[in-house]
């Protein structure tokens, strides 16, 4: 015959994944997304500006980053946009040119060019706290580098902003 406490452990095994279940929020990224523009610009010296330089943003909060390229001229005046730890500490859902969609869905990119007027948008949820860089520089072709190397081009112009995810 069964003790009380062995029926407590049964019962306790058995409701444990159902209460568990019903505290689950299901779909982390609740639509819609909380949009959030950043817009990079070229000064008068040729160097990029990044308005905002900082982005503060909430962990497990649904964002749409509108990335916003006014003044850009060609391939070799344009600006490349790294966020490579945020997106690592991101779910991903969907990037966006123009009228195209690219649904991502936890996968990473690594880099976004304006190599003409124009805006992208990166809908993504943060999932890890922390300070996370934002390089705006050179096409790595404009300094004599591969297409699509990621990274500081070093002997090129660049600015790093911060995003800060609580």
């Amino acid at each position: 015959m069964f003790k009380t406490r062995q029926w407590i452990a049964i019962l306790i095994y058995f409701l444990t994944p159902i209460l568990l279940y019903a505290e689950s929020l299901g779909n982390l990224a609740q639509y819609p997304p909380t949009k959030i523009d950043i817009t990079i610009s070229t000064s008068p010296e040729g160097m990029p500006k990044l308005n905002p330089m900082n982005i503060n943003l909430n962990s497990g909060s649904y964002y749409r980053l509108g990335i916003n390229c006014p003044d850009v001229k060609d391939d070799l005046t344009g600006w490349r946009i790294e966020m490579s730890e945020l997106l690592n500490n991101s779910h991903l859902r969907l990037v966006t040119v123009g009228d195209i969609e690219i649904h991502l869905q936890g996968l990473r990119f690594n880099a976004i060019e304006c190599d003409e007027v124009g805006s992208a948008h990166v809908s993504f949820l943060p999932i890890k706290p922390g300070e996370f860089d934002l390089y705006v520089g050179n096409v790595p072709s404009a300094v004599g580098r591969p297409m699509g190397e990621s990274g500081i081009q070093a002997k090129g112009k660049f600015i790093i902003g911060k995003v800060i995810v609580q």
